[in-house]
């Protein structure tokens, strides 16, 4: 039925062709297109022919290769199911040595936990440690050793356990010492220099009479950047250059915190620029009011020394306030006692101007300089009142630093204002001894021209 087929299809292939040429060429008989069917169906029977004997012979290689992938399955099956079941034993087997192992560890796997939170804690310890900046490496060996502890169960030999020991001794007994090392410092300028660092236990470094810092994130030693006051300074030098001898030295147990909190306190200078305007006039005043006082307290002292001389002297001299009093009396020898008193009383009360001169001003300085300190203190109030509105009080430290910052001026007012009230009440006072001795001795006078006449 197949070759039948096949023939039906040859013959009409052949059919459309011959009919396809007959526009172009002059028709074949009858005869011929006969013969050509027939050559050509005889070719196509041989290579059928070939075809099938291929097939035939492939057919029989691809069942040999089917029947030993068949076999290869069938081992793998059978492997598969013994490794199965071996898994399985091997899986009893585990969990009965580890209650083994969990038994007669006992109370040395808590030991073990225990060595472990010791080994976490001074890791953290050595991290930030200043003893850290001249031994390194601490930290790396017991991170690594709590982290594989932890992670697979793995217990600590005795070599690592004795290690852990001889670094918390070591710690202890580095922090009792002042030793001196050569490390990589980086400046505040950002300069990396080879410097000679002392160390005070865990808690100071000390290099050219500064005060270091160590970053346990990165080892490093650096500059503080803002140093504390220069009595802290001082002792630095002085312990960098100490021999052996005992020096003063502030230490910081927190190993540096209270340091950092330290440098960050304002200054004087910071201190009176926190004032503001206000607080530059209430300066500039106070110097104002001092310069005058200082004038008034070395031309009083003056006075006074030149009054005393005169009344040691007989002699009228016209350079102090008495002596031009007393010239007075010579002035007027025929005056009754009336008339001499009332020379003197004017003679008097034209010293007292020049006695008593600027100390108003003093005086009214000392009364307006807390009434400035009080208007900087209201106006530092209200910017700050004006930022809680804008920001909230989420943040205390912009509240706290607003009113810090506005009682700056009360302070200045009040240092302004305390001296200058002592420097009136001394000057004042002074002026009003001179004044008494004039009137004194302008009563002596009077008295003795009274006795005369």
């Amino acid at each position: 039925m197949f070759n039948t087929v096949k023939r039906i299809a040859v013959g009409l292939a052949a059919l459309s062709i011959s009919m396809g040429a007959v526009a172009n060429e002059r028709a074949l008989d009858l005869d011929a297109l006969l013969a050509q069917l027939e050559a050509g169906q005889f070719a196509q029977s041989e290579q059928n022919k070939q075809r099938e004997a291929d097939f035939i012979a492939q057919r029989s290689e691809q069942e040999r290769i089917l029947r030993e992938t068949l076999a290869r399955r069938d081992q793998l099956l059978l492997d598969s199911e013994r490794l199965e079941t071996q898994f399985e034993e091997n899986e009893f087997k585990l969990g009965d040595l580890n209650g083994a192992l969990d038994t007669r560890l006992g109370s040395l796997k808590e030991l073990f936990g225990v060595l472990q939170q010791v080994a976490g804690d001074t890791k953290n310890k050595f991290y930030n440690s200043m003893i850290s900046a001249q031994i390194s490496g601490r930290s790396e060996f017991l991170d690594e050793m709590a982290q594989s502890m932890g992670s697979s169960s793995k217990l600590a030999s005795i070599e690592e356990i004795e290690r852990v020991w001889y670094e918390m001794q070591r710690e202890m007994t580095e922090s009792g010492k002042v030793t001196s090392f050569t490390t990589d410092v980086v400046e505040a300028g950002g300069a990396k220099v080879n410097k000679s660092v002392v160390r005070v236990g865990p808690f100071a470094l000390v290099a050219d009479g500064k005060f270091l810092e160590y970053n346990g994130v990165t080892g490093t030693v650096s500059e503080l950047i803002r140093q504390p006051a220069d009595r802290y300074m001082a002792s630095a030098a002085e312990l960098q250059a100490s021999n052996g001898e005992l020096v003063q030295f502030g230490i910081d147990p927190t190993g540096g915190s209270i340091l950092g909190l330290l440098v960050q306190a304002p200054n004087l200078q910071e201190r009176v620029e926190q004032g503001g305007p206000v607080g530059y006039i209430i300066l500039i005043v106070g110097a104002f009011g001092l310069l005058l006082a200082l004038e008034r307290l070395v031309s009083l002292s003056l006075i006074r020394m030149k009054v005393n001389s005169q009344l040691k002297s007989k002699e009228v001299k016209t350079n102090n306030p008495l002596g031009r009093v007393l010239k007075v009396r010579d002035e007027h020898p025929d005056a009754d006692v009336e008339a001499l008193e009332l020379h003197l009383t004017e003679a008097i009360l034209g010293e007292v101007p020049k006695l008593g001169r600027n100390l108003t001003i003093i005086k009214i300085i000392s009364v307006v300089a807390p009434l400035m300190g009080l208007l900087g203190t209201v106006t530092g109030m209200i910017n700050t009142f004006q930022a809680i509105t804008l920001f909230g009080t989420g943040d205390p430290k912009l509240m706290a630093g607003g009113i810090s910052t506005a009682l700056v001026t009360t302070v200045l007012g009040l240092v302004v204002a305390i001296p200058m009230t002592l420097l009136y009440a001394m000057l004042n006072t002074r002026s009003k001894n001179i004044v008494y001795i004039l009137q004194e001795q302008a009563s002596g006078v009077i008295a003795e021209r009274a006795e005369r006449g």
